[in-house]
């Protein structure tokens, strides 16, 4: 395809995707009271073959890629135009290839499908080396982001496994602290009543003492005089 012709990514552009999806651009009658909103472009639009919804960001890629790649001369994107020329003729789709080719022909005295071959394996393997690279992109940044995620993920689990340990041997104190309060509370209540008899038998001997010192007293100052 020759570089100097216009509309060349427009043209890739019709080759992949179904322009029927492109939201239709409506000029709108100006309102002095209020400003009409700019459509919204869709995230994704339909193949071609209408199998599958694509993201119209990757669309732009690689239309930008193919654009940027087109091969001076008529070449497989300039049959590709002729095909698509051939849709609204209603034939089928042998003669469809079949009338495209002599009109692609007729463009440069190309006697041959040659052209048509190997410009179409250029661009794929331009497209395949394009896919190579964003996959290893895609892997390295899975393994930076990812794998640094993973990292923060295993930290915390082991945090979390320290805190659980942590929590496990503050309750065994507190399990073993009640179980020392509640030998206190059983040795003070044995202690007491210990000290409470002890008590209770030295006040009885010290009144034993006591009685027999003050009855001899009162004897005495009865009997000796």
């Amino acid at each position: 395809m020759a570089d100097s012709e216009p509309g060349i990514g427009k043209k890739i552009l019709s080759f992949f995707i179904n322009e029927s999806t492109e939201p239709t651009q409506v000029t709108p009658v100006p309102e002095p009271q209020a400003e009409q909103p700019k459509p919204a472009v869709a995230p994704t639009v339909s193949n071609v073959a209408g199998t599958a919804n694509i993201d119209r960001k990757f669309v732009e890629h690689f239309v930008d890629l193919l654009e940027k790649a087109n091969l001076s001369g008529p070449d497989y994107f300039e049959f590709k135009q002729a095909l698509q020329s051939m849709d609204s003729l209603g034939l089928g789709e042998e003669k469809q290839f079949q009338a495209a080719w002599a009109s692609f022909k007729a463009m440069g005295g190309i006697k041959d499908n040659t052209i048509l071959k190997t410009s179409a394996d250029q661009y794929l393997a331009i497209l395949n080396k394009d896919r190579e690279s964003f996959l290893k992109d895609v892997e390295k940044a899975i393994k930076e982001r990812v794998g640094s995620l993973t990292d923060e993920v295993k930290k915390l689990e082991d945090n979390n496994l320290a805190y659980a340990q942590e929590i496990a041997n503050l309750q065994k104190k507190i399990d073993d602290n009640k179980n020392r309060l509640g030998q206190i509370s059983g040795e003070v209540s044995e202690q007491s009543a210990k000290l409470n008899a002890n008590r209770d038998s030295f006040e009885i001997t010290y009144q034993s003492f006591v009685e027999q010192i003050n009855a001899d007293l009162n004897k005495i100052n009865q009997y000796l005089k």
